[in-house]
């Protein structure tokens, strides 16, 4: 052997990027994207863009709503604990949830799922994830980016983010201008943390030393671990008709900032939201986290959805219609709170022993 003889030809693959593996990633995907097919896209993969047709999805004058989000550190949970069937369902509930409180029909989905490197099987589960979020939300996944990107990553990790668009008739935007006092808040249950505050839900894990793997101590029927997974609730299809027809006035998707920080955000000038913490059963697995940190109601009602995933504010008269219609398409529906004339903001209370609390509280957050 010679000094000079030439080293080995690189290669993408020897920098740790499967070119071959992601091209058999959209192939597995591709019946996956065709089954949330809606009338305006085709969803079809492998071009540099998709497209959608607003003509055909029947608008006429339309405005396009945009949102885009992540699942957060639920992921570290997915990853470590092998549960990534429902990730996908987060990652389009955080977008299409958005849309809605602007009244807005969610139209298309596009995910990015970045990586080390690709393990095609559990790609594939992610994305089957998010193409079941897709049809519960009705929109059509038309596209997408997959990146391995060696050395960015740990090994075995993956991130997610997702984009969503949706379109509303123009005259229809809803936007909470007519939102008054006396105005009734309804709240929709949600089905679990959904996808905020896992940051807090980890530390607690760790430092209480919880056993994941085993059944809860508030639900012997199921593993603690399926419990904290379970996929963010999607409320597009049950609020979209109301909304068409005029009957809410504001809708406020209950993220990070719990329900102090999120339902000021959808009232006008000179409205203060006023929630009673009575009015609905706190969910055991609030009760559970509550207690295992210590937290005071003030700190749940800024962290957690502490059991409200939505709220939707309705005139007084139109109460007992959207209740029916809403417990008729699946909601468990709570009046939660009212309209008040003042600062923009909301204020949660609660009597004594409501979220464990030891006297009569509240807590307010000004807008």
């Amino acid at each position: 052997m010679t000094d000079d003889q030439p080293d080995a030809p690189y290669t993408y693959a020897d920098a740790g990027v499967s070119i071959a593996a992601g091209n058999a990633l959209v192939r597995a995907i591709g019946p996956l994207a065709k089954s949330t097919r809606r009338a305006g896209a085709s969803a079809d993969l492998g071009g540099f863009g998709g497209v959608f047709d607003l003509k055909a999805a029947g608008f006429v004058d339309p405005l396009l709503v945009a949102a885009n989000d992540g699942v957060g550190t639920k992921l570290k949970l997915a990853i470590e604990w092998d549960r990534h069937e429902g990730v996908g369902v987060d990652l389009v509930a955080m977008c299409a949830n958005d849309l809605i409180v602007q009244g807005a029909e969610p139209l298309f989905f596009l995910d990015y799922y970045a990586t080390a490197k690709l393990d095609p099987a559990i790609a594939e589960q992610v994305i089957a994830s998010i193409a079941e979020g897709c049809r519960q939300a009705g929109c059509a996944l038309i596209g997408g980016e997959t990146a391995e990107m060696p050395g960015m990553y740990a090994a075995g990790d993956y991130d997610l983010a997702g984009f969503c668009v949706g379109a509303v008739e123009r005259a229809a935007l809803l936007t909470g201008r007519d939102i008054a006092p006396d105005d009734v808040l309804l709240g929709l249950a949600s089905s679990g943390v959904h996808s905020n505050g896992f940051s807090l839900v980890r530390r607690l894990a760790a430092d209480k030393r919880w056993k994941l793997d085993r059944p809860a101590l508030f639900d012997q029927d199921r593993l603690l671990i399926d419990i904290l997974m379970a996929p963010t609730r999607i409320y597009v299809a049950s609020l979209l008709p109301l909304v068409r027809e005029g009957r809410i006035k504001g809708l406020a998707h209950i993220t990070g900032g719990g329900l102090l920080e999120n339902i000021p955000r959808v009232l006008p000038d000179g409205m203060h939201a006023v929630v009673d913490a009575d009015r609905w059963p706190q969910p055991a697995l609030m009760a559970f986290l509550q207690a295992q940190g210590g937290i005071e109601p003030e700190e749940m009602a800024r962290t957690f959805n502490c059991g409200i995933g939505m709220v939707v504010a309705v005139a007084p008269d139109a109460v007992d219609g959207v209740t029916a219609a809403l417990t008729a398409a699946g909601e468990a529906v709570f009046r939660i709170g009212a309209v008040e004339a003042g600062e923009r903001g909301c204020t949660v209370r609660g009597s004594n022993e409501t979220w464990s609390a030891r006297r009569d509280w509240t807590a307010t957050h000004v807008q």
